[in-house]
Formats: structure tokens, C-alpha cells, sequence
């Protein structure tokens, strides 16, 4: 095969000297000409730093998703620390800002802001403190936001889904390495392995559209309440199995098109590529099944998310923290098309 000099020419004229700094493909223009400012994109390790690089504003007032820390792990079972999580994701660069996969470039697309952490009025009180988480959502959903917000241990989810809730039960998509339906443990009913037990029982939280993904471990005798009030669980040696489109499937189907959540639990993510949580669990998901899991539920009718129990001490490199911040990506991604925002996706 002979080098074409006159396709080599063609392209030097299109791309090279004064063109080489331009977008042809209308595709690709419609993303540069919004990312670049005088030839220049923002330096990503510049500036305060705050979750996905997202402006940073003081409450949600005007904007569409508010994104939020929730520094607490008073409620873990093994080893503490998750309490460092929001810190640990504002540090990671580089996320975004182009979905390629769902043609999205949510900090553009969306009126979406970091407005801090959530604030506790105790360190040592518990219950004050899901007290607290539910009144900062609260604060946000009176703003007329969606919360997307960052752990912290998984006992936040339970006072979360105590405030969207509050009007009707929501369905639930759970992608964990744990049901977390589990009972009173040593005293204790709110703890980080019973928040959708708890969800339950309260009355804002549909189980018949509830689906757990990613669950395994030595835990499955504590998941009881998982199967007796009617969730969908389906366990990490299950997937491959199934297979990816699968379980996307299963997921739209048990949720359908009522207003739904979505949790994500880091040590849903092997270990031995996340092994920064606190309860890890051998047999976990790739990341790049999880990206696959989470671009097939585009459409569905989210209504917040969260993602939680990173612990980066336990991290030795920032690799668990990268992860889950590219999990939070995705997820901004998903709410850029659901029709929780009242415009069509």
C-alpha cells in the first residue's frame, strides 16, 4: 500500500498552522468552543477545590443539581475514617467534563454548584447528625435542587431518603457490595448497615422497586428483610452470568418511571482496585462495569444519589477516591437527562 501524499496534504491544510487550533467536526465544536476561552481551558489543578470542579456557591438557590459533602461516619461497623471521603474527592482532578459515552457535558449543560458540606451540630450525637443530613436536603429540595451528595458512611442515605421521600415512597437503585437491611445491631438502629431497612419502614421507601447490585460477602444471613419485603437483589457472581445489559435491563424494569434514587456504595468496586473503604469485600465489580451499569440507566426519572464509604487513608494511592469521583460524574451525567428536571432529556 502506497502513502497517499495528497490525503497527508488535505489534512495538513485542514488541521495544521492557523486551522490547528480549530473544530471541524460539529460535534466536537460544540464542545471545545464551550470548554476553551482564548485558546486556554481551565488549569485542573488551580483554584479551590471542589467537587467534579464545580463552581462553588454558599446554598442551592438557582441551580438544578446542588452537590454537597456529608463528612460523618459515626455509624460504621469496621474500620472508621469515611468522614474524609468529600475531602479526599474535592483533591481529585481531572473528571470531566465531557461524557462521550452519554454526549453530555453536565457543569455546561446544568445550573449545578459545590455548596460545601453539610453542617453537623454535633460530632458525637448520631441521631442529631441524620437529624441534620435530612434538614440540609430539605434545604436543598425547598430550592428546588436535586441533592447529590458525597459520604460519608451509608447510614446518611436513610435521613435522605427520609426528606425526598417525605411525599410518596421512591424507588431505589443500590449499587453496593451490601443489602444494608440488616436490624439492630449491639443497640444501635441506625447504623450504616440497616439505612434501607430503615428506609422501609419509615414509609419512604418503595421495597418492590428497589434493586440491589454487586451484593456478596459473608453477610447474606443479615439481608433477610431484602427478600421478605419484595427487592430485587442481585449478587456480584450473578452478573457475569446475565451479563451487563442484562442487569441494566432488570434495573429499568423494577424501577420503571417513578421518581428514583440511586445509591453508590465504593465497596460495591473490588478491593483490590478500591481498597480504600471500610468494609471491603473480595469479588466486586471492574469500574468499567460500573460506568457500563450506570450509561444504561440514561432517562431513568433520578431524583438525587449519592455516593459513599470512601476512606482514603486506607487508599495507597488515590485511586479508590478517583474512582468514586468518576462515579459522581456519572451519576451528575444521568440527572442531566432525567425528567425529575421538568425539560424533556
Amino acid at each position: 500500500m502506497t502513502f497517499d501524499q495528497d490525503k497527508l496534504e488535505k489534512l495538513r491544510q485542514q488541521f495544521d498552522g492557523e486551522n490547528s487550533g480549530k473544530f471541524h467536526d460539529p460535534r466536537f465544536a460544540r464542545i471545545g468552543d464551550r470548554l476553551f476561552q482564548g485558546g486556554r481551558r481551565a488549569l485542573p489543578w488551580a483554584g479551590m477545590p471542589t467537587l467534579l470542579g464545580a463552581p462553588h456557591r454558599n446554598d442551592a438557590t438557582g441551580l438544578q443539581v446542588a452537590l454537597s459533602g456529608i463528612p460523618m461516619d459515626l455509624a460504621v461497623s469496621n474500620r472508621a475514617g469515611t468522614r474524609f471521603g468529600p475531602r479526599a474527592m474535592r483533591m481529585i482532578e481531572r473528571i470531566g467534563p465531557y461524557n462521550h459515552v452519554l454526549d453530555c457535558l453536565p457543569l455546561h449543560d446544568l445550573a449545578v454548584a459545590d455548596i460545601g458540606d453539610c453542617v453537623f451540630t454535633s460530632r458525637y450525637d448520631l441521631n442529631q447528625s441524620h437529624r441534620d443530613i435530612e434538614a440540609h436536603i430539605d434545604a436543598i429540595l425547598q430550592a428546588g435542587a436535586l441533592p447529590l451528595s458525597v459520604g460519608g458512611d451509608h447510614s446518611l442515605t436513610h435521613p435522605i431518603l427520609r426528606a425526598i421521600g417525605r411525599d410518596r415512597p421512591v424507588g431505589l437503585i443500590h449499587i453496593d457490595a451490601h443489602c444494608d437491611t440488616s436490624g439492630i445491631a449491639e443497640g444501635v438502629k441506625f447504623h450504616h448497615g440497616g439505612p434501607m431497612r430503615n428506609a422501609v419502614l419509615d414509609g419512604v421507601l418503595d421495597p418492590e422497586r428497589v434493586i440491589q447490585i454487586g451484593i456478596r460477602g459473608s453477610a447474606e444471613f443479615l439481608w433477610e428483610f431484602s427478600y421478605a419485603s419484595g427487592m430485587t437483589v442481585i449478587h456480584a457472581e450473578e452478573i457475569d452470568e446475565m451479563g451487563i445489559p442484562a442487569v441494566i435491563a432488570r434495573a429499568r424494569e423494577i424501577v420503571g418511571t417513578g421518581p428514583t434514587y440511586l445509591s453508590f456504595d465504593i465497596d460495591a468496586v473490588d478491593p483490590a482496585l478500591a481498597p480504600g473503604t471500610g468494609t471491603p469485600e473480595v469479588g466486586g465489580l471492574t469500574p468499567r462495569e460500573v460506568l457500563q451499569i450506570l450509561r444504561g440507566l440514561k432517562g431513568v426519572n433520578l431524583i438525587g444519589g449519592d455516593v459513599v464509604e470512601v476512606a482514603p487513608q486506607y487508599d495507597s494511592n488515590d485511586a479508590t477516591a478517583r474512582i468514586a469521583a468518576q462515579v459522581l460524574f456519572e451519576i451528575l451525567c444521568l440527572l442531566n437527562f432525567s425528567p425529575a428536571l421538568g425539560r424533556p432529556a
